[in-house]
């Protein structure tokens, strides 16, 4: 999505804005400001760097008063509306984080977030005062459009994607609860969501929080248990008893293991980085009662030192019969990603069941075929 986001970033784009600032603000020079933002260094920035770029140079063509250039973008906003647009509350982050600026800068946040989003301009907002920005979190967390809502969440996630990480809310989300509270039966999937993706962040730094958290909410709505289930995805594929209980998986060890028997193959076993590879998998769950089954593959991928890092994948998620046989098999490509090298190397895969390794085989891979 960032090269998607940063390809939309060009001459044209830049021009067509400018003639909407220009409508408003017959003094913006639109070839001025396309020239000052793509410079020889624009090919070179990232996604966010380039949002900088745009709100920074923005600064320097609006009017000098913060007051008086937040106004010219209130005359244009409602015809700027998408993620593209997210240099308008990165605008207010860059120029309104002052005392004086505060209420205007707020009311500028709570209306550019809902037409693209202020999640990430919020955080310096948090940083700098964090009691009085959760406050005007909290208020937001009532608000009547779902995007400000989100807004309220998504903003103080302690482990937001591409977001400046909130370091007090990792070692304390008691304040970050708060406003989840507020949210957890909240009419809108795409508050949902956040809420869910909030909690996520939480359980990697307080698992204990969030598994009280789950067991306190869960049963409550269809709604509030939607959020529980993904905002528990994280421990389910950590294998957390508790969750595990919770969400009725049936219980494997060693002494009384789910799958009685288990295969795992992979063809081919030698391959080159870029190629695809072709899992095989074969088990047999344990007599007696139907049971609530997870089976996942892991690799262990080859780190850039030499050591390993594993990974899981969903095959299967479903309550079967006791003694059922279940096989399948999963196409797997090993061709680079944005979140993902790989790297030379045995890479060791593993069968899971309820967090349970059950079967493992190996895979020798190569470099990339010049």
């Amino acid at each position: 999505m960032a090269d998607a986001l940063k390809s939309m970033y060009n001459r044209d784009f830049f021009r067509d804005f400018g003639e909407k600032v220009k409508e408003a603000y017959s003094a913006f020079e639109i070839e001025g400001f396309i020239t000052k933002i793509m410079d020889d260094t624009w090919e070179e920035l990232a996604l966010k760097a380039r949002t900088r770029r745009i709100s920074e140079t923005l600064g320097e063509f609006l009017p000098s008063a913060y007051e008086d250039a937040v106004g010219v973008l209130f005359q244009i906003d409602e015809k700027c509306v998408g993620f593209r647009y997210l240099f308008f509350p990165d605008f207010v982050e860059v120029y309104g984080l002052t005392e004086e600026h505060w209420s205007l800068s707020m009311a500028a946040l709570e209306r550019f977030t809902q037409r693209s989003s202020a999640e990430f301009a919020v955080r310096s907002f948090i940083i700098h005062d964090p009691i009085r920005m959760m406050r005007q979190m909290l208020d937001w967390s009532q608000h009547p459009s779902e995007h400000v809502r989100r807004l309220a969440s998504e903003g103080c996630r302690p482990r937001l994607p591409w977001g400046q990480a909130l370091t007090m809310f990792k070692k304390d989300p008691a304040p970050v609860l708060m406003i989840l509270e507020q949210l957890k039966e909240d009419s809108s999937l795409y508050v949902r969501k956040s809420v869910a993706n909030n909690l996520n962040d939480i359980a990697k730094d307080h698992p204990a929080v969030v598994i009280s958290l789950a067991k306190r909410w869960l049963g409550s709505n269809a709604d509030t248990n939607w959020i529980v289930r993904h905002a528990c995805r994280t421990l389910i594929r950590k294998a957390d008893p508790e969750i595990l209980e919770l969400f009725g998986y049936a219980n494997s060890d060693e002494d009384d293991p789910l799958a009685a028997t288990a295969s795992l193959s992979i063809e081919p076993e030698m391959l080159s980085i870029g190629s695809g590879s072709v899992l095989q998998y074969a088990l047999r769950i344990r007599e007696g009662a139907s049971a609530r089954v997870r089976i996942e593959y892991g690799i262990y991928f080859v780190k850039a030192n030499g050591q390993t890092s594993r990974k899981l994948f969903l095959l299967s998620d479903k309550t079967v019969p006791g003694g059922s046989g279940l096989n399948g098999e999963r196409k797997h490509s090993w061709a680079d990603l944005t979140t993902r090298r790989h790297y030379p190397g045995e890479h060791r895969i593993v069968l899971l069941v309820n967090g349970q390794e059950v079967a493992e085989t190996m895979l020798v891979l190569d470099k990339a075929s010049q």
